[in-house]
């Protein structure tokens, strides 16, 4: 096996387990048995995420891995599918660890932080509330239970990308980023997005960061059955440098 460069680890202060020096031990164990596993240098950083439980970024020297605290004294089968999944791209292990969380839900925060707001669904120029329950009764035979609001305005700066609606499964809510919040956005656009996240409650999916694996075939056919989907698609990619500067 070759050498292993040390790993860097770094604690969310938010995560309140057991003890801090006994997390800090946990951790370090798991980064040193995944870096032995995968031969590379593992930059660990333990969450107390609501959503995301396992995400990463690797290249030819490095892996940076982001984990739920649940993963800390997780079996060593776990930890190897962890390695396939972030280390090796074995997607198949995701099914592994989809079924260590459903096993540790009570881990997982559901309560909401100071920063953020109760769900609103009124903006200045779309309902929110009005246009999902409009989608569930037109596609989902009123089968979709979610709350659904504007998310808040982020800081003004250069952007890269945006994410323009969010699906939470823990709390069963979607958030629609204000920057539709607008007169020139049309609303069969907006009613995609919403359309989009709803979809989101039918198609659990693996948790990562791999966008074919956040949208599965039968999600992606569904999403392609919208009877506005191609015009969504070429609204999105005409106006995203728009959207961008919001």
């Amino acid at each position: 096996m070759n050498s292993v460069a040390p790993f860097q680890l770094s604690l969310f202060d938010e995560v309140q387990r057991p003890s801090r020096d006994q997390m800090l031990a946990q951790a370090e164990s798991l980064a040193v048995a995944l870096s032995r596993e995968l031969s590379v240098p593992v930059r660990l950083s333990v969450t107390d995420n609501r959503s995301t439980m396992v995400s990463f970024r690797r290249n030819n020297s490095s892996l940076r891995l982001r984990v739920h605290h649940m993963f800390l004294d997780a079996p060593e089968r776990v930890v190897r599918a962890i390695a396939d999944y972030a280390g090796r791209g074995r997607r198949g292990s995701g099914s592994v660890l989809d079924d260590y969380i459903r096993g540790r839900q009570p881990l997982i925060r559901v309560e909401r932080n100071d920063k953020e707001a109760d769900l609103n669904p009124v903006g200045r120029y779309f309902d929110l509330q009005a246009i999902f329950d409009r989608m569930n009764e037109k596609y989902f035979q009123g089968g979709i239970q979610a709350e659904i609001g504007w998310g808040r305005m982020p800081a003004r700066r250069r952007r890269k990308s945006i994410r323009l609606g969010v699906y939470d499964h823990q709390t069963r809510e979607i958030r629609v980023h204000p920057a539709l919040d607008r007169p020139d956005v049309p609303v069969f656009f907006v009613e995609f997005i919403v359309f989009h996240e709803m979809l989101h409650q039918l198609f659990p999916s693996p948790s990562g960061s791999s966008r074919r694996v956040h949208h599965p075939r039968g999600f992606r056919d569904r999403e392609k059955a919208f009877p506005q989907y191609a015009a969504a698609i070429r609204w999105e990619k005409q106006n995203l440098r728009t959207l961008l500067r919001r």
